[in-house]
Formats: structure tokens, sequence, C-alpha cells
């Protein structure tokens, strides 16, 4: 198991890695709207799922990974009646890639964000 790091996303808050290598798998920590720097970005849901998107993939390019090689991918939302914009925005950044997905409405997420999403993905290179 390898752990990854990127300074293009926010450090891990707590005692865990922004990411893992085991094998040829990447499997990432939820990543929530914060910038690189740590700091929440303004705005509401749509300002929040891209600078998750973002994150997400900055994550994966320090894996050697990208969006098109996501298998599945986990969300974690404060309010399901966000789901349309949210799913929207999603669609728009994995276009016809279609990674297998859960979806949950949870009660609070860390720093009150309105969304978390974590991933797992193929390695282009696996060792990296």
């Amino acid at each position: 198991m390898k752990a990854t790091f990127t300074d293009k996303a926010p450090a891990a808050i707590g005692p865990y890695s922004q990411g893992v290598i085991v094998n040829n798998l990447f499997f990432s920590s939820g990543q929530i709207p914060l910038t690189a720097n740590g700091e929440m970005v303004s705005g509401g849901i749509e300002a929040q799922v891209h600078q998750v998107f973002k994150n997400i993939q900055a994550v994966l390019e320090s894996a050697g990974a990208s969006l098109d090689t996501v298998v599945k991918t986990t969300l974690y939302i404060k309010n399901m009646e966000d789901f349309p914009v949210i799913n929207e925005i999603y669609a728009s950044y994995f276009k016809d890639h279609r990674p297998a997905r859960s979806c949950v409405e949870v009660a609070r997420l860390p720093k009150d964000a309105l969304i978390e999403m974590e991933v797992v993905a193929l390695v282009k290179e696996p060792g990296l």
C-alpha cells in the first residue's frame, strides 16, 4: 500500500491520507469543497460540487489515474433536493464514462460541507 499526496488538493484534516494505491487500484479519501489552502469554497451547491471535482481530479492525477479510470464513486450529500444539480454537474465531468455510483443523504459533513465525494479508480501505471 502506498499513500499519495498532492498540494493541488487540501491536505488531510485528520490522521489519514488523501488516498492510497493498492496494486493497480486507487482509493481516495472523501473530498469536500475545500481549496488547496484548506478554505471552504464560497457559494452554494454548484460551487461546492465543482471544487470537489477539482480536488478529486488532483488526487487522481497524483496517483496516476484520472476521471476516465474511475470505477466507483460514492457521494454524500447534505440535501437530496440538491441531487438534480449535483447529477447535472457530475455528468458534465464524466461525460460518456459511467462508473458505478452510490449516493446517500447525510445529516452532517465535515466543515458543514454540502457534498463529499470519494472514488476508486484504476491506476494507469501501477507502482507509481
